[in-house]
């Protein structure tokens, strides 16, 4: 083969290769780090024929098997994650520090098994369907949950039962315990409440195939479980089962994206009166009761702590987002060290683009120098298949409203000029792995809790990323953080300490599987 023709290429490849996250870190690698890489890559290797090559048992109701196939592939009882859980690679990156996660949606982190395990403590919680739920209505017919005032406490004991109203409220226990055995007992309940809270593979990849029918679906699903999410006693509980598995995940911060858009919470007595202020007061009580956990075990260094993004829907007026972004200044001067950031939320394609709102986003930014404040838009933009569509055009508007990240950005591709700026300003953009294979960052949704998912996805779909990759975008979710520079200065040495005892433990424990 011609030499000059190997030359440019191996020449071609370096560029190319030049210009990826881990160059700087992979050439400054130490020796260790090498090992732990060359271990990982062995151990891929390995899989890559053993478990998803072609000679590899079949996933039950898979079309494909592949390193990094989707998620939700598979069959109802047996989806891909049966077979990721069962892997070295996910036992390796499940142990891996994962630094910070810059985008995820508060009310979607918590897995719906976990939500109604928490709800099922509190008795203001009632459950109600809009039909009998029998054999033939279960699959098409959904549950509404809600924490209800005691005044309004029923003794109706069934869901199930031949006389159960439409519509009527159950105690949330009893549903679940007297439901019918034909239909499964406590654990049919179990299953068909989650079921309503999780989106399953015969919906993504069949029933709502489409962007629109997707979405829609999408929204049920947070229709049904903020009757748990929006009840202040529930909610203090699941952002705490939030920051304990986020740090058994190797997460150490968290940005969440907080929906804003209900002006009121449910309060412990069950009416819609708790304001925006004391969700952010029960909030930073739970950081401090989980920091104080964490040091009586000895693991305070796990943890550098979490902030919030105020959000909005994109389904408001300018005039009603004019009170939201006074609201989003008030609760900054008063919690600096909480809100971190704003963003408009929701599905881009049918819902208002940045454009609609560009006079009161223009004064907020106004208002902040009025007050001396910073909070940094950090924008969903492009979240769209479209080209030059308006969802396509908001990352125009984040640009120039100057968005300190950019969430999705999936045509962001079509904008060479649009890469072009994210590079020079050193712009972020926030992706989302296994939500982005059907819908956005919701891990809650999918039946799982944290990132390890996320990592190994990205992991093992390619022979180009290693371990050392994987660091280099845990780290990103800390360098690119709205941390100020000193809480940023020690997140990364810690993150550092966690690395250096997780490398060391790829060598000493897992040597031999390579």
């Amino acid at each position: 083969m011609d030499a000059k023709y190997l030359e440019d290429r191996e020449r071609l490849i370096a560029e190319d290769r030049a210009l990826r996250i881990d160059t700087l870190a992979l050439a400054q690698a130490t020796d260790i780090e090498k090992r732990a890489e060359d271990i990982v890559r062995q151990i891929r290797a390995d899989e890559n024929e053993r478990v998803w090559g072609p000679n590899a048992p079949e996933l039950p109701g898979a079309q494909h098997i592949f390193p990094g196939m989707a998620f939700l592939t598979g069959s109802e009882s047996f989806l891909a994650k049966e077979t990721i859980l069962k892997t070295k690679m996910f036992e390796i990156v499940s142990k891996m520090p994962k630094g910070g996660v810059l985008h995820v949606h508060l009310d979607a982190t918590v897995d719906a098994t976990t939500l109604l395990r928490i709800g099922l403590k509190y008795p203001a919680i009632h459950v109600r369907a809009p039909q009998r739920v029998t054999a033939s209505s279960m699959l098409s017919t959904f549950p509404e949950f809600a924490p209800l005032p005691k005044s309004s406490w029923t003794s109706v004991a069934s869901l199930t039962g031949p006389d159960y109203e439409p519509g009527t409220w159950v105690p949330l226990k009893s549903a679940m315990d007297v439901f019918d055995a034909t239909l499964g007992g406590p654990e049919g309940f179990f299953k068909w409440a989650c079921t309503g809270m999780t989106i399953n593979p015969s919906e993504a990849y069949g029933t709502h195939n489409t962007t629109d029918k997707i979405w829609k679906r999408f929204g049920k699903t947070f229709e049904i479980q903020r009757g748990f999410t929006r009840y202040l006693p529930i909610w203090k509980d699941f952002v705490l089962a939030l920051f304990r598995h986020a740090v058994s995940d190797g997460i150490s911060y968290i940005e969440a994206r907080v929906p804003f858009f209900f002006k009121y919470m449910f309060g412990e007595d069950g009416n819609e009166t708790v304001p925006h202020r004391e969700w952010l007061i029960a909030y930073d009580q739970v950081l401090a009761e989980f920091k104080e956990e964490l040091v009586a075990q000895g693991r305070a260094e796990e943890w550098v702590g979490s902030k919030v993004i105020y959000s909005m829907r994109r389904t408001v007026t300018p005039e009603e987002l004019e009170w939201f972004l006074e609201d989003c200044i008030a609760l900054k001067r008063e919690f600096p060290h909480l809100i971190c950031g704003f963003d408009l939320v929701g599905h881009e394609d049918p819902l208002q683009p940045l454009i609609y709102y560009i006079d009161p986003l223009r004064r907020f930014v106004e208002r902040q120098k009025e007050e001396g404040l910073d909070i940094p838009f950090i924008f969903h933009a492009g979240e769209t298949l479209g080209d030059g569509l308006p969802a396509d055009m908001n990352l125009y508007d984040a640009i120039l409203l100057g968005t300190k990240r950019i969430g999705h950005g999936f045509s962001l591709v079509k904008h060479p000029k649009i890469m072009q700026v994210c590079r020079e300003r050193e712009i972020l953009i926030e992706v989302c792995p296994i939500s982005n294979e059907v819908l956005p960052d919701d891990p809650g949704m999918f039946g799982y809790m944290g990132v390890s998912f996320d990592f190994f996805q990205v992991l093992v779909a390619s022979n180009v990323n290693g371990i050392i990759t994987m660091r280099e975008l845990a780290k990103d979710g800390l360098r690119f953080s709205c941390l100020e520079p000193e809480e940023k200065a020690r997140a990364l040495a810690l993150y550092d300490k966690q690395w250096d005892a997780f490398v060391d433990w790829i060598v000493k424990t897992r040597a031999e599987c390579a």
